[in-house]
């Protein structure tokens, strides 16, 4: 015979094991959808989608921090985007961003409302997040941990 308590708890349980599946795959595409769209800026710096000034410009080949900076977002993008190494190379990605908004943006005013430099505070602050929280379940590196 169940009881009221032991019908609760497995109630419970199913609800924190749906709860964890759901947090799992918002994590997978919350991670897909922003390491995407920062690629997109990478690429963009390369010459790649209107480039750099919407003519196609690239950044000057082997610029620093310009050119460099374009293949580490691009290549870390990669990285986070499929879930290798993701944590390590959001680590690096949020770096990469706080560098920018502070060599970058910070100079020009204080706050990033009047500096132009909010995509990179955001991207900073998202991707310490990502390498806090980890990737998430849906990744290229656990399915290869996996074998």
């Amino acid at each position: 015979m169940t009881t009221t308590t032991d019908t609760r708890r497995a109630a419970a349980h199913t609800t924190a094991a749906t709860a964890t599946g759901r947090n799992a795959l918002v994590l997978a595409a919350f991670r897909v959808v922003v390491s995407f769209l920062f690629g997109c800026h990478g690429l963009q710096g390369l010459g790649f989608l209107g480039g750099i000034d919407g003519q196609g410009t690239a950044v000057p080949f082997g610029s620093w921090p310009g050119w460099y900076g374009s293949v580490i977002e691009l290549v870390g993008a990669v990285l986070v985007l499929v879930g290798l190494a993701a944590r390590p190379a959001a680590f690096v990605l949020s770096g990469v961003m706080a560098y920018a908004y502070f060599t970058v943006h910070q100079p020009e005013a204080l706050l990033p409302m009047h500096n132009t430099g909010e995509l990179a505070a955001l991207y900073s602050w998202v991707f310490l997040l990502l390498a806090v929280f980890g990737p998430g379940a849906f990744t290229v590196g656990r399915a290869l941990r996996r074998r």
